[in-house]
């Protein structure tokens, strides 16, 4: 998970020196607030289920591009390209996550300032904010009004489309319906079983669940941020699964180190259900049907273990 820093402080120094000479000669930039190819509106997202959620809010409308989308990457070992940073440029709108989960799209979009690109901070925009927790796409709530700021960059881009937009969105809104009515029927079913976190992404979907997580939230906070967790946490969570404390192992398969692995192997030895969670969506799917597969297979695996 860690990485050598001199590398990457030189990989950054690469991609803005490359952005900043074609600014400089003009070769990529297009006037402010005009898409590149007809009326079409560039957007850019950090990750590729907001862009998701912007394809389907913007429709034939716009161009997305998704930088971090590949399940085989660990995002915190993302290190951005000199394309990255020439979509950036020709971008209308931007979506990055921020609190501090993709902080290499700001350097990008330092590097090519356009001050009427529209830049939306999802970390900003989430109303439900858990502590030192940035995945706040997996709080529905938050991610209704991330899609309303979405539609509002639209709207303000392309206001000839308002209707369309709000249309769109107001679709969106209701196809989070069945999540949440899931998420409610899963705390009726199973609130207060315990369950362990290999790391605090679904912290956001717990907590409505009211599933009692029980692994050491220094142990996963360690494991979100890419260090070791302490070995007193270690033997915590690995003594919660040989004696079978917890009914199921939540598991990130896109952060992997020794330690999780252990502990996913413990689980299986021990009989406890492992249910496997990513941080970007799989390719080919929406939001939607990636949040509802997720609580599908932790609905069965806690009914196994209940």
């Amino acid at each position: 998970m860690k990485r050598n820093s001199w590398i990457i402080v030189i990989s950054f120094i690469i991609v803005i020196a490359v952005i900043s000479l074609l600014v400089e000669l003009g070769t990529i930039v297009h006037p402010a607030g005009t898409a590149a190819t007809g009326n079409t509106i560039k957007i850019v997202a950090a990750e590729n289920f907001y862009g998701n959620i912007a394809q389907q809010l913007g429709g034939d409308k716009v161009s997305v591009t998704s930088l971090l989308s590949d399940p085989n990457v660990d995002p915190h070992e993302y290190e951005s390209s000199v394309q990255d940073g020439i979509a950036i440029t020709n971008a209308n709108i931007v979506i990055e996550n921020g609190l501090e989960y993709d902080t290499w799209i700001d350097k990008l979009l330092g590097a090519a300032p356009n001050q009427n690109r529209i830049v939306i901070t999802a970390g900003a925009v989430a109303p439900d904010l858990l502590m030192d927790n940035p995945h706040v796409w997996y709080g529905i709530d938050n991610i209704s009004a991330i899609a309303g700021a979405i539609a509002n960059a639209l709207i303000k881009t392309d206001p000839a489309d308002t209707a369309f937009f709000q249309s769109n969105l107001a679709a969106f809104n209701a196809s989070l319906a069945p999540i949440t009515t899931k998420i409610d029927d899963m705390r009726e079913q199973y609130g207060g079983t315990a369950v362990g976190l290999t790391e605090t992404i679904y912290l956001y979907q717990t907590e409505p669940m009211r599933l009692g997580v029980l692994t050491p939230f220094t142990f996963e906070k360690a494991i979100a941020e890419g260090n070791d967790p302490s070995a007193q946490d270690v033997n915590i969570a690995n003594k919660q699964i040989t004696n079978k404390l917890i009914s199921v192992l939540i598991y990130n398969s896109q952060t992997v180190t020794p330690i999780t692995t252990n502990m996913e192997n413990a689980a299986i030895a021990n009989g406890i259900p492992v249910v496997p969670v990513t941080e970007t969506m799989p390719p080919n799917d929406t939001y939607q049907l990636w949040m509802m597969a997720e609580l599908n297979t932790l609905s069965a695996a806690l009914a196994q273990s209940n």
